[in-house]
């Protein structure tokens, strides 16, 4: 059997179908062995990869346009989409139906600090309307946690969160929906990341992946959040259980995850307006120098 070891970006409710691979035993019947390893914080993969010491990653593709900012020559490239529109929303203790964009100046905001691509998706959306995102006065820190806490005491309109947070908020009625940024329509936000290298030594058991993950995603499509839940609550133990199947039903119904493994250009277009706009890199990055194309399902 072919061995792979794979390192997770973080925990995180929208992976789920990453975690149903596992689960449904999709890598196994394909012939390949995943080693799933922690990734010890979300942009420590690339440095893995480049030293060997991890085949593969899942993580957003901003991290190949970066790499490919700081390095024209950089072999880092991905493939095989499986979270297709962002997954974070604006949650506040305001009547959804009056929210806009636009009220975010005169309002106190937190927005995502552990990762940079929640707020640069975001402040590209801003642009669009008009709106200058630095107007918008953010904490420099503090967790999702801690923003959903100090929503919860009142010391913020607004708290940018993915799930379960969402739906905690929503159960403690510390606040309501009033963004969804999948709303936004396609935005590649997260695939599998290898070097060239790798690829090129590894090709049948990435090839195998790709057929597995292919089978995932019919799969979620296929069946129900409740039926997804019971299939990863493990690996969500802190979870509970009615929270996880509310998230992945919201995820579900917003269209999150893709319905086929090839990495989406007007995807992968968004996403790079969005680092370009946030001056997270200085060019767009083309799809034909970060996308490796021959890891499509029919080719595997």
């Amino acid at each position: 059997m072919l061995r792979v070891r794979l390192s997770e970006n973080f925990r995180a409710v929208f992976y789920a179908p990453f975690y149903a691979t596992h689960a449904l035993g999709f890598y196994a019947s394909e012939g390949v062995a995943v080693d799933l390893l922690d990734s010890p914080t979300p942009g420590a993969a690339s440095a893995g990869l480049h030293d060997g010491s991890i085949d593969l990653a899942w993580g957003g593709p901003m991290r190949v346009m970066k790499a490919h900012d700081l390095d024209a020559a950089s072999p880092l490239v991905c493939f095989c989409e499986v979270v297709a529109r962002d997954p974070f929303f604006l949650v506040g203790g305001l009547e959804p139906s009056r929210f806009r964009l636009a009220d975010l100046p005169t309002l106190r905001v937190a927005t995502v600090s552990e990762v940079p691509t929640p707020w640069l998706c975001l402040q590209h959306d801003l642009r669009e309307q008009n709106i200058d995102p630095e107007r918008i006065k953010r904490p420099a820190d503090g967790s999702m946690d801690d923003h959903l806490k100090a929503l919860g005491r009142g010391e913020l309109d607004v708290v940018q969160l993915f799930e379960p947070y969402a739906a905690l908020a929503l159960r403690s009625s510390a606040g309501n929906i009033l963004y969804a940024a999948s709303s936004r329509g396609p935005t590649t936000y997260t695939t599998f990341l290898a070097t060239r290298d790798g690829i090129a030594k590894k090709r049948a058991a990435f090839a195998a992946i790709v057929r597995a993950t292919h089978r995932t995603l019919a799969w979620v499509a296929e069946h129900s959040a409740e039926e997804l839940a019971q299939a990863v609550r493990s690996f969500y133990p802190d979870v509970p259980p009615d929270i996880l199947t509310i998230s992945l039903q919201r995820y579900r119904e917003a269209g999150l995850w893709a319905h086929t493994s090839e990495v989406s250009r007007q995807g992968f277009g968004r996403l790079a307006e969005s680092l370009k706009s946030g001056g997270f890199t200085s060019r767009m990055h083309s799809y034909e120098d970060c996308v490796e194309q021959s890891l499509s399902v029919a080719d595997c």
